[in-house]
């Protein structure tokens, strides 16, 4: 809650943040792979950190002052892959108009790094075995290979194994390239992981923002931001707290909405099916008023929407003895999305948690 200094500068994440021993684990197993020349292979699910291991690997080893060059095998088509890989000489194929150097040329005393490598097709894998296994690359449309000196570090969410059981991926280059295999650990089990990552890119926001201090999580936002399982892994945590942040319009009181999925709205865009709402026998609900379509001018029609919103919220306030929770519930919405509305209309100071 102190002042800050000087702004956080907003570079790109490049530092390891975590205490959890699964995570700290993961990182000591980078560490002692980096000076080794052999391949690696990280395995992990989306948004843990793949790539930051790759730049970790390459940062402390040896090549360190030599290219880091990054390809997402997903990222190309099929066709193109092994051009990228491996280069190709003018006229190797239509399109092809000048000799470009592939991204294993691009690499020479460097490191490569192979994002979705579970993506790559069969071909190109029995290609990328024989780069790894002798140090050379031919172009396509070229005769004679070219020799590499490429440390190679290789990353893939998918069951490798399997897949080689399977067929789908050749069983001699996953041997190749497993020398070392770092598993990631998914940010839910990483235990204590979430509090220490949200604070800081909280307060990472909170300066660009330029606030004079990081307020930190009302209590119910912090149990909230512990339990939820976090599929998309740090990226998604990231969004999540990021997006609170710059939502906040108290800079001066702990941050007390989260909103997990921003596509998530109890406001549905005209012409969205609504369910028939339910109503209680015990306390049927009033017919809903004429629809009015007179509006002049779109801040007629907001501030008629504003107005009848205001309207049903203070009706079942008024039903609910002005009970957070409760009202949420007859609504359908969460607690932080009712708090969210009573708040817009000034609402808020005359409800109960």
């Amino acid at each position: 809650m102190g002042k800050y200094a000087k702004p956080w500068a907003m570079e790109r994440d490049v530092q390891f943040i975590g205490q959890s021993g699964a995570f700290l684990d993961a990182v000591e197993r980078a560490s002692r792979a980096a000076p080794m020349r052999r391949p690696v292979l990280v395995i992990g699910e989306r948004g843990t950190g793949k790539e930051l291991i790759a730049e970790r690997l390459h940062r402390l080893s040896a090549r360190w002052q030599e290219p880091l060059v990054t390809m997402n095998c997903a990222a190309l088509p099929e066709t193109l892959i092994e051009a990228e890989l491996f280069g190709h000489e003018a006229g190797a194929f239509t399109g092809a108009t000048r000799a470009r150097a592939g991204r294993f040329e691009e690499a020479d005393k460097g490191t490569l790094f192979l994002d979705e490598l579970g993506t790559l097709s069969m071909g190109a894998q029995e290609r990328l075995l024989r780069a790894v296994e002798y140090g050379e690359v031919t172009r396509i449309g070229a005769s004679r290979p070219i020799r590499v000196d490429v440390r190679i570090v290789a990353a893939t969410n998918e069951d490798l194994p399997r897949m080689a059981a399977q067929g789908r991926f050749r069983a001699d280059l996953l041997d190749r390239l497993s020398f070392e295999v770092i598993t990631l650990p998914p940010l839910r089990v990483r235990e204590g992981d979430v509090t220490v990552l949200a604070d800081h890119f909280g307060r990472r926001m909170a300066a660009e923002l330029q606030w004079d201090i990081w307020p930190g999580f009302a209590p119910h936002c912090a149990e909230q931001l512990e339990t939820y399982p976090w599929p998309g892994n740090v990226r998604e945590l990231r969004n999540v707290v990021e997006r609170a942040v710059y939502r906040w319009d108290d800079p001066d009181s702990p941050i007390a909405h989260i909103q997990f999925n921003p596509f998530d709205s109890p406001w549905k865009p005209a012409g969205t099916p609504q369910p028939a709402p339910a109503i209680s026998p015990e306390s049927p609900e009033p017919p809903a008023a004429p629809l009015h379509t007179g509006f002049d001018t779109i801040e007629d029609l907001r501030a008629a929407v504003d107005a009848h919103e205001r309207a049903i919220l203070e009706h079942h306030l008024g039903r609910h003895r002005y009970n957070q929770r409760q009202t949420a519930k007859a609504l359908g919405l969460t607690y932080d999305q009712l708090r969210h509305c009573l708040k817009k209309h000034g609402l808020l100071e005359r409800t109960q948690g």
